[in-house]
């Protein structure tokens, strides 16, 4: 690929910015000055600017602890958005949420600059499991995860059977789902006569949300995680029972 489109993807530099960059000799690749913005290089080529080895990536997937208050989305005209939150590092990655957490849910959100990635995140068809922790106005009962293991009519559509797990206090539980429709975490427990009052997403797949990242803080996602993920299946939880 050209040079200028290298550093265009790997850096945060506009396109016009590194043209001007190269012509003055501030970029290297592999250890020899080059002032053609068009000199062909390979992903694998060792590139520098200023001095800065550059590291070529196509693609990024990063786990993000989402905050409430934030839309999961890239632009919004009346809230601020997840993307904002990101170091600027990563920000000329273009990404978008694999997903979404409504405005006042936190926890594990996937974001990528890779549409067929995201796509094996979200579709139903994949059979991504997620996992999500709920404080409820009033505490769960048996009954109550007789009904998420069957199918949900919702008014709009029918829920795919989930899972219901009640702690040690009945007033918290854990819902793991394979599906992801607006509010369907929280239309769910409605259906059940419960009403969610906080909510948190744990694990995607196999991927359980990094507990050392603050609120609004991101890490990228390591190759086995990333396998993890599209595998789909929850670890196994430890809660004081399944009723």
């Amino acid at each position: 690929m050209r040079l200028d489109k290298f550093l265009s993807d790997a850096t945060a530099y506009s396109r016009k910015e590194l043209k001007t960059m190269i012509r003055r000799g501030q970029v290297t690749v592999n250890g020899s000055v080059v002032r053609g913005p068009e000199q062909q290089v390979g992903e694998d080529a060792a590139v520098t600017v200023n001095g800065t080895e550059v590291r070529y990536r196509k693609f990024v997937y990063l786990m993000m602890n989402k905050p409430a208050g934030f839309i999961s989305a890239t632009e919004d005209g009346n809230a601020p958005v997840v993307t904002e939150l990101l170091p600027e590092e990563y920000k000329h990655f273009n990404v978008f949420p694999a997903g979404r957490l409504d405005k006042d849910t936190q926890g594990l959100l996937i974001l990528t600059n890779d549409g067929a990635f995201g796509h094996q995140v979200t579709s139903p068809r994949r059979q991504v499991w997620k996992r999500y922790f709920a404080t409820l106005d009033r505490p769960a009962e048996s009954a109550d995860c007789a009904a998420f293991e069957q199918p949900m009519d919702l008014g709009d559509f029918i829920a795919a059977p989930g899972r219901l797990y009640i702690c040690r206090n009945a007033a918290e539980v854990y819902v793991e789902i394979a599906e992801g429709k607006f509010h369907q975490v929280k239309r769910m427990c409605e259906k059940i006569g419960k009403k969610v009052v906080t909510l948190k997403r744990c694990a995607i797949g196999g991927v359980v949300l990094d507990e050392s990242l603050g609120s609004g803080e991101c890490r990228e996602l390591t190759p086995a995680e990333l396998e993890l993920i599209v595998q789909g299946t929850l670890p196994e939880l430890a809660v004081t029972a399944k009723v």
